[in-house]
């Protein structure tokens, strides 16, 4: 069992359960269906591809043993999900029977081929009933089972077809033979059952084989993840201990070229580290004292000393790994469609299939003949590929993003992501480096320069925001600036900080709060003027009677100047040139907004300025109904209800866990040339999403007339019916060599 605790209030859970027996979309309804039906049970998710329920239920009213036993009840076994670090196993894995079934039809088939060439090879009947029993009973023995717990259940699936097509074909062939003069030699259908029998199991061992390479970037990153840590004990001695023994507040050493055993910080040496399995970013990167590590990711040339912060499934690495799994899991929307679909396929088949027994009975007079083709409008029929068209496509897409530091938690963006027009950007930290400098300070009514910087700082001290670090880094660096500790200091959201320096109250932040306050700007409005037109962002410090009554005294003006992301230039041109529109929101005033997304390569009517961070949700929904679909993309806390309102929110890796909870898709190294990746990889996914489920009808559209009509014999049938499936897996796995630009 592997139960998620989910974040929601009330007794819900999330269990995964792995299923073994589902064959095609018809089983997945099915089994969906006798979840839903457990008391408590609010949702359950099947995937064919992957095999597997997720199912969210008030644990008050089921558990996991009632939802096993709905799933066998209705004719599957419910197992343990599988570890997904096992050993890949063998690609010849469940090959066996299959080759037992090649070599029992072999000389079956022979005969066939023999008339090509004017040789009359045919078997005894007696020899033909020998090697085709064992294929059809003892190899299909899977179809009956299976078939059986449909027919008790009044459903239908891939199994009850191939079981009645085959049986009727194995039936026929001994009625032939039974009924026939002595001594006559009739032509039996022996072949066409087993090697029907045999091209079905092989599909399926294909499909399976297939099925594995969808799953290798999840095996991927559980084999991250080393056995041993080196802790170190009070007494400064090493020993090693299971990686899974490792506590919060552990000191581990790590030595040159082992894998970081867990998240940590930096207390002791200096080394290089190679994080490109976690965020795709092919260069090392340098560590040192205080620097944060990731679990999973490779120590270079150094000895690193840690002290572990997060273990277990609250690592990075356990939530990149379940973020993936979630997303290969969950269904697309197109999928239910599909999922209708297949509910009552497999009946109408049936249906079909009487239809033409009795047509051709009544037209030709033969029986035989009327068996043969009803058989290969059986066997053509399987909806095996209908069921794998989309969630073999999301398990390939959402693996090849894993492997290019996308991760994508959510398959409605991963769908929806495709039809995107409109991408809308914060600035800072995302399309700026985000460590804005302190580049001047200017004091005003007899307060010195030294003086204003010092009290700024003192205020700022414990703020996270860019600029406030800015300041208290620019007062650190001076000798001439002492900082002393400030009282009552509280942030503003959207405006600025204040608080108490000995008997002063002072107040940082923006222009638009100064003006607000009813602050005289006049003496500060054309330097700050001054300012913004070159591209700064520009605070204001301002002090007023701590009895308040009066309006805030303008003290200084502050300014701060970022730089854009490396390659954020050039990302922005490809976005445009695959004809997206963009557009930068920023809370900066419109002069330093325009400076900055003039350096972009951005025009001014792609601007968004003076925008207050509870506001920027305002604006995505104002771009979405304007028409567009809107993808946001962005790193902060208040950029996460942005995130939330956009069609699809791109949180940036490097931001907060607020933003990347807030968003459908995460960029793990904060490039954002990767948002344009992660656009690519959507198209790409619907695309095959599409070929997948246009061939999967193709074959059933055209297939089952032509079996109708007597164009397919079951063998030919059998073998289109197999090769549907493989193609599908086949052209689905065609993701994985996509590669970035």
């Amino acid at each position: 069992m592997n139960t998620i605790a989910t974040s929601q209030p009330n007794t819900l859970a999330t269990d995964d359960i792995a299923i073994g027996g589902m064959t095609c979309a018809s089983c997945v309804a099915r089994v969906e269906r006798a979840l839903k039906k457990v008391p408590g049970v609010t949702e359950a998710t099947v995937n064919l591809a992957t095999e597997s329920a997720r199912v969210t239920f008030d644990a008050t009213q089921a558990n996991d043993g009632r939802l096993r036993r709905a799933v066998r009840d209705a004719g599957y076994e419910p197992r343990e999900v599988a570890a997904a670090d096992a050993a890949e196993p063998s690609s010849w894995q469940g090959f066996a029977p299959v080759a037992v079934g090649l070599a029992l039809s072999a000389p079956l088939v022979l005969p066939m081929l023999g008339d090509l060439f004017g040789k009359h090879w045919m078997l005894p009947a007696w020899m033909q009933f020998l090697l085709a029993t064992p294929v059809q009973f003892i190899l299909g023995a899977r179809f009956y089972k299976a078939g059986w717990h449909a027919l008790k259940a009044l459903t239908g699936n891939m199994d009850l077809l191939v079981a009645i097509g085959t049986t009727a074909g194995w039936a026929l062939s001994m009625w032939l033979w039974l009924t026939a003069e002595p001594g006559e030699m009739v032509h039996l259908y022996f072949e066409g059952s087993a090697v029907v029998v045999t091209l079905v199991l092989l599909g399926k061992w294909l499909e399976a084989r297939a099925k594995r390479r969808t799953t290798t970037a999840i095996r991927a990153l559980h084999a991250l993840r080393p056995d041993v840590a080196h802790l170190i004990g009070k007494t400064g001695s090493e020993k090693d201990v299971p990686v899974s023994e490792l506590l919060n507040g552990d000191h581990v050493a790590v030595r040159p070229g082992e894998r970081i055993p867990a998240d940590g910080v930096v207390e002791e040496g200096a080394s290089e580290v190679d994080e490109s399995m976690l965020t795709g970013e092919p260069l090392p990167v340098a560590k040192g004292l205080a620097s944060k590590v990731t679990g999973g990711s490779i120590n270079g040339s150094g000895r690193l000393l840690l002290r572990v912060t997060a273990t277990g499934s609250e690592s990075v690495l356990a939530h990149i790994i379940r973020l993936v799994e979630d997303a290969q899991t969950a269904k697309a929307p197109i999928q239910r469609l599909v999922d209708q679909v297949a509910a009552v396929f497999v009946p109408v088949v049936l249906v079909l299939a009487l239809l033409t027994l009795g047509g051709w009975w009544l037209a030709r007079g033969s029986f035989e003949t009327a068996v043969i083709h009803a058989v290969a409008v059986l066997v053509i029929a399987c909806p095996c590929a209908l069921g794998l068209a989309t969630p073999a496509a999301i398990m390939a897409g959402t693996g090849v993003a894993a492997r290019q530091g996308i991760l994508i938690k959510d398959v409605q963006a991963l769908e929806l992501a495709h039809k995107v027009d409109t991408v809308a950007f914060d600035k800072t930290g995302t399309l700026t480096v985000g460590q804005p400098q302190l580049t001047a300070t200017h004091a005003f009514d007899n307060w010195s320069e030294p003086q204003l910087l010092a009290a700024v700082a003192a205020v700022q001290r414990g703020s996270e925001h860019p600029l406030a670090r800015a300041v208290v880094q620019a007062a650190a660096a001076r000798s001439d600036v002492t900082v002393e500790a400030a009282s009552d200091v509280r942030a503003i959201p959207g405006r600025g900080t204040e608080g108490h320096i000995a008997d002063t109250a002072l107040l940082i932040g923006s222009l638009r709060w100064m003006q607000e306050l009813g602050a005289d700007l006049s003496q500060a409005i054309s330097l700050a003027e001054s300012l913004q037109s070159a591209g700064a962002t520009v605070s204001a410090a301002a002090t007023r009677d701590p009895a308040g009554g009066s309006a805030p005294r303008i003290v200084g003006l502050l300014a701060f100047g970022d730089e854009p992301k490396p390659g954020a230039t050039e990302a922005l041109s490809r976005l445009r040139a695959s004809g997206l529109r963009l557009c930068m929101i920023s809370g900066d005033n419109r002069g330093a907004a325009l400076a900055m997304a003039a350096r972009l390569g951005l025009a001014a009517d792609e601007v968004m300025a003076d925008v207050l961070p509870g506001d920027k949700a305002a604006r995505v929904a104002a771009l979405r109904e304007g028409g567009h679909v809107v993808a946001m993309v962005g790193d902060g806390v208040n950029d996460a209800p942005a995130l939330a309102a956009a069609d699809v929110g791109i949180a940036m890796g490097t931001g907060t866990d607020v933003a990347m909870h807030a968003a459908a898709i995460t960029l793990m190294r904060g490039d954002i040339t990767l948002v344009a990746d992660a656009l690519d990889i959507s198209r790409r996914t619907v695309a095959k999403i599409r070929q997948n489920l246009f061939w999967a009808f193709a074959y059933n559209v055209a297939g089952i007339p032509l079996a109708a009509f007597g164009y397919l014999n079951p063998v030919v049938a059998g073998a289109a019916m197999a090769m549907s499936s493989v193609s599908v897996m086949t052209n689905a796995l065609l993701i994985s060599r996509w590669k970035g630009r």
